[in-house]
C-alpha cells in the first residue's frame, strides 16, 4: 500500500509534506534505531557481564590456591625426624607433577638424611602474595622463617626462605606442582 502511495504522489510538489506518508516512516525509523541501540545495549552488557564473571573466576582460583599454598609450605617447613614419613606422604599428597616426580625420586635419601641427623623444623608462613593467575594455575610468593635444628647443631638456625610456588587444581584440588627457592 505504501507503495502505491508513493507513486500517486505528485512529483511537483508546494513543499508541503505529507504527513500522512512520512509519520509511520519516522515511526517505523525511530523503532528501528530503538532496536538497534537495545541490541548494542545487551551485546555490552553482556560482554561485561562475562568479563566480570572471568574476573570473579580469576579472584576465586587466586584466593583457593594461596589458601592451599599456604598450608602446603607450612607442611613443607615443618618436619620432624619421628614423624617423618607422615611429612613425606603429606608432601607427596599435596604436590602434582614436576615437584611430586622429584620428590619421589629423593623419598628415601631425603627420609635417610633427616632420620641419621636428627633434623627438626619448625616454620612459619610470614608472608604469601599471588604472582599470576588462571583459572586452574596460580604462582605463590611465599616467604617462610623456619628454625632448623640437627644432632650436630641443637641450637636452632634461622632460615629466611623465600619460595616460588607453581600450583595446579587438579580434580577440584590445588596441589603444588612446582616449588622453587628463589
Amino acid at each position: 500500500m505504501k507503495l502505491w502511495h508513493y507513486l500517486r504522489r505528485d512529483p511537483v510538489s508546494d513543499g508541503r509534506e505529507d504527513t500522512a506518508a512520512t509519520a509511520p516512516d519516522s515511526r517505523l525509523a525511530l523503532r528501528r534505531l530503538a532496536a538497534a541501540a537495545l541490541v548494542v545495549a545487551l551485546t555490552g552488557a553482556g560482554y561485561l557481564g562475562w568479563t566480570a564473571y572471568q574476573r570473579h573466576q580469576a579472584d576465586v582460583a587466586a584466593a583457593q590456591a594461596l589458601d592451599a599454598a599456604r598450608n602446603y609450605a607450612f607442611k613443607l617447613a615443618n618436619l620432624d625426624a619421628d614423624t617423618i614419613d607422615q611429612h613425606l606422604a603429606d608432601v607427596e599428597g599435596g604436590s602434582t607433577g614436576e615437584f611430586q616426580g622429584r620428590h619421589v625420586k629423593s623419598r628415601e635419601h631425603l627420609r635417610r638424611l633427616v632420620v641419621d641427623n636428627r633434623v627438626t623444623t619448625r616454620g612459619n608462613v610470614v608472608e604469601a602474595a599471588v604472582k599470576s593467575t588462571s583459572p586452574n594455575k596460580v604462582v605463590v610468593l611465599v616467604l617462610v622463617d623456619q628454625a632448623v635444628t640437627n644432632a650436630a647443631s641443637p641450637d636452632p638456625h634461622i632460615d629466611h626462605s623465600r619460595i616460588r610456588m607453581t600450583m595446579e587444581k587438579v580434580d577440584g584440588r590445588w596441589l603444588a606442582s612446582k616449588v622453587e627457592l628463589t
